[in-house]
């Protein structure tokens, strides 16, 4: 039982570091392929995209009730892997490989809350801590593949699509063969939409989910766009910077305070936690001109390192909130139902500043990411 939570952790690690493949590699891809700039932000939203629809399909045909959480697990690896590697192809189109990403996303519901259930099958208590370190696993195999380019920056960008391919499907692997089916495995019910009409009638559910929603407002839009804004600074101050390097430092340094949180609900409210960071986490989205536009390094570095901590330290606590307050007989659904509209709205706020980034000055354009977190703040204390 031991050795079970940190092979989920690392296996989740590796296989999530698909999520931002596409990212690390999208400045030389995107030259390459003549892509226009505007191309982040699809990117990102395909892969969004993709997930939403794979986490109904999955939750729909309740897949990994019907069959083993490791084997759907390992397929759901090597199928994102096999969309992620064939990026790497020639001659593709701006089309095509936002197919491929919506792919990639499609098979990640099948590797990310398929990883969460097998943890919620051997750890029915410490959920809380046991959800920080997945949600970390998670947030630092996005940043990974920025680590993979900086390392590998004199190699073609393809060599982070092989790397991040087989990482996966090795993190599938670890899964299926080290981790059977867990002594508290249940059968989920069958998925029910209008479970949509009635569990937000719950007040405490949804505080917790409006909490979520605002939370998902910022955070991919935040790591999506985090290289344009040190690139930004770096251009308007006369720096070089190794962008893929602090791209992976800001983004993964959030491994770390999803870690804490986790740990830390054991001694203190989630609610408390998740309030704190979503609080922190919007003072930077507000203060971020004026960091920006200010001439020192260190301020500038430490103020993103603390904003990278900030913005995933609430992750797992609203899962662990909405996990607890949901209905019995619904809680599969509702998660499913949560997850999907919070990635629903990540994906409206990354086109939002996709289409505002060649209207406004950089340095101005994470301001809207605040309204995430005023207006999650707002409800989620309000009810």
């Amino acid at each position: 039982m031991k050795h079970v939570l940190p092979i989920i952790v690392i296996a989740q690690f590796l296989s999530t570091s698909l999520w931002f493949a596409g990212n690390a590699v999208l400045t030389d891809m995107a030259k390459d392929l003549d892509l226009a700039p505007q191309y982040l932000g699809h990117l990102t939203s395909a892969v969004q995209l993709g997930f939403i629809a794979g986490t109904l399909v999955f939750a729909i045909l309740t897949i990994a009730d019907k069959y083993s959480p490791s084997g759907v697990f390992l397929i759901s690896a090597i199928l994102a892997a096999s969309f992620n590697l064939a990026m790497s192809l020639s001659a593709l189109t701006g089309l095509q490989i936002l197919l491929l990403r919506f792919g990639t996303g499609f098979f990640l519901a099948g590797i990310y809350p398929v990883g969460m259930k097998i943890a919620a099958d051997y750890f029915q208590k410490g959920l809380g801590k046991s959800l920080g370190l997945l949600v970390g696993a998670l947030v630092l195999g996005t940043a990974f593949p920025h680590l993979v380019r900086s390392l590998t920056d004199e190699l073609p960008w393809r060599y982070v699509i092989y790397s991040t391919s087989a990482l996966a499907i090795l993190g599938g692997l670890m899964i299926f063969l080290f981790v059977p089916n867990g002594p508290f495995r249940k059968k989920s019910q069958v998925f029910d939409f209008t479970v949509f009409f009635k569990v937000f009638k719950v007040k405490s559910f949804r505080a917790a989910a409006l909490g979520y929603f605002g939370h998902m407002w910022e955070l991919y839009a935040f790591w999506a766009f985090v290289p344009l804004l040190i690139q930004y600074f770096g251009n308007r101050h006369g720096l070089e910077f190794d962008i893929p390097f602090m791209a992976f430092s800001i983004i993964g340094v959030g491994g770390l305070s999803c870690a804490m949180g986790g740990f830390l609900s054991e001694k203190y409210p989630p609610k408390k936690i998740a309030a704190t960071a979503l609080t922190i986490s919007g003072i930077c989205c507000l203060i971020s001109p004026f960091i920006i536009h200010q001439g020192s390094i260190l301020i500038f570095l430490v103020f993103l390192l603390i904003w990278g901590l900030a913005v995933t330290a609430d992750s797992p606590m609203f899962s662990t909130l909405v996990a607890q307050n949901a209905p019995d007989p619904k809680k599969g659904t509702s998660l499913t139902i949560v997850n999907s509209i919070g990635f629903g709205i990540s994906i409206l706020s990354i086109q939002l500043l996709n289409f505002l980034n060649p209207i406004i000055m950089p340095g101005f354009l994470f301001l809207i990411l605040g309204l995430g977190p005023a207006i999650g703040l707002y409800f989620f204390k309000k009810t």
